[in-house]
């Protein structure tokens, strides 16, 4: 497939035209506002020449990337293209539309893909008259230097189509998995413990953020504890995706948002890009006036020192460690992905140190299953339930690998 086309020039519909277009295809990036396509065009001028001045590719290298995308406000473009990859607004009836829209103008043997990272394919591909040719591909942010992609069939998606684009995205530098269209996917559903087990944590006043992401950072090798990373994503939309999967999973108590994280972006405390969150990243501001965070100006590299003991640390680590695993362990359990893209979408996806499958290895099934049953035996919460995978491989003495 060499004739791309991207709905939607936003930030990541400009990085997947930027992904094809360094792979010598020739892309077409449409949107219907014109302000939107010339703001597209220099952020991407911007982003090449930096690429430049660092040595990371030539000045030819940007010209010739450029020269490969074609910026459109018509459809009718569309004609001739092979893949369409569809990167607009987060809103199901939007999609359908367009994609009713789209299917009119391109051939019959054209793929129509949506890079959702949380609305079902299923439902996307039903207002088609060629439901077969619809799939999902999520690709993460920013896409051209993120090397996994979430590759969703629909219910009706023909056979041999996810492979197919699998083997493709694969031969341009990707580490595309399939998975299931269910809620969430891969990663939006099993990293959903690393945010909620930690403000659960907070909400009950064992710790604070600070010691809560001291235990992640330095016993479980994570790039960022949890409140670093979701301020760094931006609360709103960690709440946002939260709030998605768990109305999507009929209430699931293992996903139910927290009122620490809806009370935040409420007051407009979104993380980074607010310039507070559950830290505060004004420089020079009064300590006293900071509404989330114990210290003024955050510093990755240097987290300021905790009061606890590394016992409560360890402790820390050893309920979020296993409430992943166990959410990892139900995904496969219900078939939404195979055990090695589940352990590629987490290391490939938000950068977990390791596959969380093959971690459970590494510490022991037994002692995951008496972590979760001893949270269980103390909130007797549906939360806290194990999954029977990892019951059964307890009991017949077999591990994930």
């Amino acid at each position: 497939m060499k004739k791309i086309g991207i709905l939607g020039s936003g930030a990541m519909g400009i990085g997947i035209a930027q992904v094809f277009a360094s792979a010598q295809c020739e892309v077409i990036l449409y949107d219907h506002q014109v302000s939107s396509l010339e703001k597209a065009k220099e952020n991407l001028e911007d982003i090449l020449e930096k690429l430049v001045s660092r040595g990371k590719i030539s000045e030819k290298q940007a010209a010739q990337l450029i020269e490969n995308i074609q910026f459109e406000q018509g459809l009718q473009t569309f004609y001739d293209r092979e893949l369409i990859i569809e990167a607009i607004v987060e809103n199901l009836e939007a999609k359908q539309q367009i994609f009713q829209d789209i299917e009119l103008i391109v051939p019959a043997s054209c793929i129509l893909a949506s890079n959702t990272s949380s609305l079902s394919i299923t439902s996307i591909a039903a207002v088609c008259k060629r439901p077969e040719r619809v799939i999902g591909v999520h690709f993460f942010n920013p896409a051209p230097v993120m090397a996994l992609v979430e590759v969703i069939p629909a219910l009706q998606t023909r056979a041999g189509l996810p492979e197919e684009l699998r083997n493709g995205l694969g031969s341009q530098g990707k580490h595309p998995v399939i998975v299931k269209d269910t809620p969430g996917f891969i990663v939006n559903r099993v990293a959903r413990p690393y945010y909620g087990e930690a403000l659960r944590i907070l909400e009950e006043g064992l710790a604070d953020e600070a010691t809560i992401d001291q235990a992640m950072v330095s016993l479980g090798g994570f790039r960022m504890g949890p409140f670093e990373l979701m301020d760094f994503i931006g609360n709103d939309v960690n709440y946002q995706v939260t709030l998605s999967v768990f109305e999507a999973f009929y209430f699931d108590p293992r996903y139910r948002p927290s009122l620490i994280q809806k009370r935040l972006v409420e007051a407009g405390y979104l993380g980074r890009k607010s310039g507070r969150g559950y830290y505060n990243y004004v420089e020079n501001s009064n300590s006293d006036s900071a509404p989330a965070g114990k210290y003024n100006s955050y510093n990755s590299a240097n987290i300021p020192s905790s009061q606890e003991g590394e016992q409560i640390k360890r402790q820390i680590f050893n309920r979020i460690l296993a409430m992943l695993v166990n959410e990892a362990a139900e995904a496969l359990f219900l078939n939404i992905a195979s055990r090695d893209d589940l352990d590629l979408a987490m290391t490939k996806g938000v950068n977990y140190p390791k596959g969380l499958l093959i971690w459970a290895d590494e510490i022991g099934l037994a002692q995951i299953q008496q972590e979760m049953d001893q949270l269980y035996d103390i909130y007797r919460e549906d939360r806290y339930r194990l999954s029977p995978l990892i019951r059964k491989m307890v009991k017949e003495g077999k591990t994930f690998y």
